[in-house]
């Protein structure tokens, strides 16, 4: 069983191309998934990615699955891998192309021979009904609003790009706060789908740090639509302008933010290897 894995800014994901594997034709199971993830017993991975796949709209598809086996909507570091898989493969001959997910449809553009991607990834809404958030009163945006956690109260804002974020703006941010509060975050009554976490802090106009506590993940070095959720909080928020870098403990995303929160996301991609799996991978369950 073939697998390719690649990182973008240490968030690492394996490719499955259903071609391969046609007896998993209908997707990984869960309890394969948990494994190939799982840093000990299988090949280790942030998620996998699991394309290409048909689109009535795109040029491909793609689903996306977290290491605990839950599906994630959309991914801007697993598209830029995606896209880069597709590239390597040579499924793609073109530099700017088309790819579905259930989060929705982006456009991809190649550049520097694969190893930089920037993608559309759609506009960002603020929208309790969207995201959602389970907020009490009336459907609303969702922007400084107040939640409890531990010991601690916050000031969070929320956000989709096809998929949930909790964003929670503060003067310093560290590792620490995201493995504390981050996974009771993610599990609060108010996400009812849970959500992706960052907490967020504001260099100067031009730069913006984040910490991240991935949904069905955890803690994560890097994250593109955690980066372009971040981005778009702190440009509503009037604390930035429209092009922002964001800055992670992976490594750096460009965002540039257009009308409607449109946004447009740049970062790179790197290899790291290609192999086949063994069966006797899956005779241990994690």
């Amino acid at each position: 069983m073939r697998f390719h894995k690649y990182h973008a800014l240490g968030n690492d994901y394996i490719v499955l191309d259903p071609r391969d594997l046609p007896s998993w034709q209908a997707a990984p199971t869960i309890e394969q998934i948990r494994v190939i993830c799982h840093r000990n017993f299988g090949v280790g991975s942030d998620g996998i990615l699991w394309g290409p796949l048909p689109s009535a709209q795109s040029e491909f598809g793609l689903r996306i699955f977290n290491p605990d086996g839950s599906e994630a909507e959309k991914s801007g570091n697993g598209l830029r891998i995606f896209s880069r898989f597709l590239w390597d493969q040579k499924l793609v001959t073109k530099t700017a192309f088309t790819v579905e997910t259930p989060g929705g449809h982006v456009q991809v553009v190649i550049r520097e021979n694969g190893q930089l991607l920037t993608i559309a990834m759609g506009s960002v809404s603020f929208d309790s009904a969207k995201i959602p958030v389970a907020l009490a009163g009336a459907t609303r945006e969702v922007i400084n609003e107040k939640v409890t956690i531990l010991d601690r109260e916050f000031t969070f804002c929320a956000a989709t790009i096809g998929n949930p974020h909790c964003v929670i703006p503060l003067p310093a941010v560290t590792p620490e706060l995201a493995h504390t509060y981050g996974p009771h975050l993610e599990k609060h009554p108010l996400f009812p789908r849970k959500t992706n976490v960052q907490f967020l802090q504001v260099i100067d106009r031009a730069n913006i740090r984040i910490e991240i506590w991935e949904r069905g993940a955890g803690y994560t070095l890097a994250s593109g639509s955690s980066s372009s959720a971040s981005a778009a909080v702190a440009y509503r928020l009037g604390l930035v302008d429209r092009d922002v870098t964001v800055h992670m403990p992976g490594g750096t995303i460009g965002i540039e933010i257009g009308d409607g929160f449109s946004i447009m996301m740049t970062g790179t991609v790197n290899k790291v290897a290609e192999g086949t799996m063994h069966p006797e991978l899956f005779a241990v369950k994690v």
